[in-house]
C-alpha cells in the first residue's frame, strides 16, 4: 500500500502522530489543529487517510470524534492501540523547583492529576500535548512545563524532568484509521465492525436490538451512547462488535436489526489490532 499523507490532530510529537508512524511507517504525517480539521482535510482529498483517538483506558471516549463520524462520510478501515508514557518537559536548565504551571491537553492533565497535585502545579489546558511543548519553547516560559511524549521533547529540543508521570501505568489509547472509501478487505478471522444506530421510541427497543447479537453469539466489544442533539433525551448508539461485514452472521444481524432501528450506518470493518506498543 502506497500512502503519502495521513492527517492527525496536534503538532509534531503528538501521540496521534506516533500512531500514524506506527500504522503507516512510510507516510508523511500531516498535523492539523482540531479534529474537525482532520475530518475536513481527509474529506477534501488533501490527504490519503487520517488517524484519530477514539478512547483512552483511563479517561474514556473522545466524544467529539464520535460526533464527527456521524456527520461525515468517512469510514473506519483500521485500528491501533498505543501505550501512553507521559513525560514532564521544560526548557533546558529548568528544574522541578522552578515550576509553577503545567500545560497539556485536558486528557493528559487528567491522566496525571495525582502527580500534578503532588507537585503543587497549576494545570493549564491547551489543544495538544506536543503543542504545549512547542508553546513553552517558543514563549520561553521559565516557570512552566508540559506533559507530552518523549518524542515531543526531542523534536523541540527540550529537557525531560520526569518520566512515567501518568497516575496509572495501564494507560492506553485506541485510535481509528479513517478513509474516504469503505475497506474492501476479506475477513481475516480477527476482525471488528463498527456501526451507529438509533432506536425507535418504544419500550425495550434497545434490548430487542442487542439481543439479536446475543442470539448469533456476536460479541459486542463497546457500546457508547451520544445525544442526537435534535430531540432531548434521544440517543445514537456507537457499537463495536467482533466479526466482518462479509461474515454470514454479521450480514444476517444487520439485516434483522435494520427495521428495528430509526437508522443504522455501518462505519467499517477492519482487522483488529492484536498488540499494544
Amino acid at each position: 500500500m502506497v500512502v503519502n499523507k495521513v492527517a492527525f490532530q496536534g503538532e509534531r510529537g503528538a501521540y496521534s502522530e506516533l500512531a500514524v508512524i506506527h500504522f503507516f511507517p512510510n507516510s508523511t504525517p500531516i498535523p492539523v489543529r482540531s479534529f474537525q480539521e482532520v475530518i475536513e482535510t481527509l474529506s477534501s482529498g488533501l490527504c490519503d487517510y487520517a488517524v484519530v483517538p477514539i478512547e483512552n483506558s483511563i479517561e474514556g471516549s473522545v466524544n467529539e470524534v464520535y460526533d464527527l463520524l456521524l456527520q461525515s462520510n468517512l469510514y473506519i478501515v483500521g485500528e491501533t492501540y498505543q501505550r501512553i508514557h507521559h513525560c514532564l518537559i521544560a526548557i533546558k536548565g529548568n528544574d522541578l523547583d522552578s515550576l509553577r504551571e503545567v500545560y497539556s491537553h485536558p486528557q493528559a492533565l487528567a491522566q496525571c492529576r495525582h502527580y500534578i497535585n503532588e507537585k503543587k502545579l497549576a494545570s493549564v489546558p491547551v489543544y495538544d500535548t506536543a503543542g504545549a511543548v512547542k508553546m513553552i519553547k517558543e514563549g520561553q516560559y521559565k516557570s512552566a512545563a508540559a506533559i507530552a511524549s518523549k518524542r515531543a521533547a526531542e523534536i523541540y529540543g527540550m529537557e525531560i524532568l520526569d518520566v512515567g508521570i501518568e497516575d496509572r501505568k495501564s494507560n492506553f489509547t485506541r485510535f481509528y484509521v479513517l478513509s474516504r472509501e469503505f475497506a474492501n478487505t476479506k475477513p481475516s478471522g480477527n476482525d471488528g465492525t463498527s456501526i451507529i444506530f438509533s432506536v425507535k421510541h418504544a419500550p425495550g427497543a434497545l434490548v430487542n436490538i442487542l439481543s439479536e447479537f446475543a442470539r448469533r453469539e456476536i460479541s459486542l466489544t463497546k457500546i457508547e451512547s451520544r445525544p442526537t442533539k435534535e430531540t432531548p433525551w434521544e440517543y445514537n448508539f456507537f457499537t463495536d462488535f467482533e466479526g466482518h461485514i462479509l461474515d454470514l452472521k454479521v450480514k444476517d444481524v444487520l439485516k434483522v436489526i435494520e427495521p428495528k432501528t430509526a437508522f443504522v450506518k455501518v462505519l467499517g470493518s477492519y482487522k483488529k489490532e492484536m498488540t499494544v506498543w
